[in-house]
């Protein structure tokens, strides 16, 4: 069979452990279900690909195991039993049908071509078959992946089924690994760019890609098996921040964008995890200077916080931030250590277990070389299924990014210079400049007492002016600021200030 021939021919050994694996998935689904009771979800795309090679393979070598073949190649080559799902949608590029067209008619595949969305397919599907066991291309970091092992039953409301997932410890490396050594045909669009394929209204070619030619009157891009990090496969997709009630979500598609006319505030929580700092025992720096970053991209931080070292605490304070701010950053408990709990927390908080991730082990390999010993899939366990790695150049470790929450791995305040600049420099994140705040004061000797009346006065005037007052020392004189995003309005309330104020102190002084 020229698929395993392929890769125990090869000298990637990563490679032949995860095909030995994947071939087991299938063989041991094989072996608990019969042919009429299994199916296989085909897309068109590259995880669909490289599934559809492995289950020739599987099913070819679980024929030559039970003394169903010969082992000779003609029994598999030209005809493929396992009944494939294919669900065409009005949306999807024409390259993605064509593709598999072509694909089931070059390995005899039967397609049972389905026209509904994909929950109501499966019921009529399942309701006229007797299928109990479905393969799918779901790899960990796919959003369907959450909670998912290989051998996974449907969720709840879903018709009942088995989901097998033979590729899901796969990686992006893995899939083209496999497709280039097996010399197989894959869609046409991958060598354009594309590394993720949605629909054509999500998706678009991964920017990390494009040849930088001044002279091309249209952009070209590398294929996509020359994306050196995995983890931004999906920066050519269209990804929202996580919807918070009565708020118009801000729309990325992997690079930094922002709707200004939908959004002119965006809001930021943030929490600090460590007992020492609620002991008394170190002083959080970390705080104010985010706080001070925020804002000068025109940012508000709605919260502050310093949550306990533990696991459940932390869950609780980030799933009631999260659903209320555009970002949450949160920072301390990130380690090897008893009190490192953040990561678990977040983890909490979503609903989602804790999952090794391979590329995260190389680069925390890479960091600490020999010290890096014990298990080594300790800290390099991410929240499953939500986590995207934010790589950077200036950073020797990506940042994790679960949804619209971003921990933070520094310890002092020149450690969070460096990760602050990567992520606004960064293509995989939405954190975006909506231009900064204006920003005026005006100082006065006048008591609270003479002051509190105008100043009502003023925020009831300027109600989009943050208006705020405070004192040095209780002896020293008033600080009055004014924030916002309209430099002409905050002039007029500054100004308009000043005339109520000196008013006062003309009806003082007589």
């Amino acid at each position: 069979m020229e698929i395993d021939k392929a890769i125990k021919d090869s000298d990637d050994r990563r490679l032949k452990a995860k095909y030995n694996n994947a071939i087991y998935v299938i063989q041991r689904a094989l072996a608990l279900y019969s042919i009429e009771e299994v199916a296989f979800s085909f897309n068109g795309g590259k995880d669909s690909t490289v599934l559809l090679h492995l289950l020739r393979a599987g099913h070819f070598l679980h024929q030559v195991e039970h003394g169903h073949s010969n082992g000779d190649l003609s029994d598999c080559e030209f005809t493929f039993p396992i009944r494939t799902i294919y669900f065409e949608s009005p949306s999807a590029f024409p390259e993605i049908n064509s593709f598999t067209y072509e694909i089931a008619a070059s390995y005899g595949v039967q397609l049972d071509i389905l026209r509904q969305d994909f929950k109501s397919g499966l019921e009529a599907l399942l309701k006229a078959n007797p299928i109990r066991a479905i393969f799918l291309g779901v790899r960990i970091g796919d959003p369907t992946a959450v909670g998912q092992e290989q051998f996974s039953p449907s969720s709840s409301g879903w018709p009942p089924f088995m989901r097998v997932n033979p590729i899901l410890d796969w990686s992006y490396r893995d899939v083209w690994a496999f497709l280039l050594t097996c010399k197989v045909q894959y869609c046409g669009l991958y060598d354009q760019g594309y590394t993720s394929i949605g629909s054509i209204n999500d998706t678009v070619p991964n920017a990390l890609l494009c040849i930088k030619d001044s002279a091309a009157a249209k952009q070209k891009f590398r294929p996509a098996y020359m994306l050196s990090d995995g983890r931004l496969e999906r920066a050519g997709r269209a990804r929202k921040l996580s919807p918070v009630a009565g708020r118009v979500p801000v729309v990325s598609n992997g690079l930094k964008c922002v709707e200004p006319h939908q959004r002119s505030v965006l809001t930021a929580s943030i929490l600090a995890v460590g007992d020492e700092i609620l002991f008394g025992i170190i002083e959080d720096q970390l705080g104010p200077s985010l706080c001070r970053k925020l804002h000068s991209i025109g940012w508000v931080v709605s919260q502050i916080a310093i949550v306990r070292s533990d696991v459940d605490s932390v869950a609780e304070e980030v799933e009631r931030r999260k659903s209320m701010s555009d970002m949450v950053f949160i920072y301390g408990g990130v380690g090897p250590l008893h009190s490192d709990v953040t990561v678990g927390g977040v983890a909490k908080a979503f609903g989602v277990r804790l999952a090794p991730d391979e590329e995260y082990e190389e680069y925390l390999s890479q960091l600490f070389g020999d010290k890096y010993t014990g298990d080594r899939n300790e800290m390099a366990r991410l929240p499953e299924g939500i986590t995207e790695l934010l790589q950077h150049e200036k950073l020797p470790v990506p940042l994790i990014m679960c949804h619209n929450v971003i921990i933070l791995s520094a310890t002092n305040v020149d450690e969070l210079d460096v990760q602050w600049d990567a992520l606004i420099d960064s293509r995989s994140t939405t954190l975006t400049s909506l231009g900064p705040f204006v920003s005026k004061h005006l100082t006065t000797s006048l008591s609270d007492l003479e002051v509190a009346q105008p100043l009502s006065k003023i925020s009831f005037e300027f109600p989009d002016i943050h208006i705020g007052c405070y004192r040095k020392s209780r002896t020293g004189p008033l600080a009055i600021t004014f924030e916002g995003k309209d430099q002409e309005k905050v002039e007029a309330a500054m100004e308009a200030l000043s005339m109520k104020l000196s008013s006062a102190v003309k009806q003082t002084s007589v």
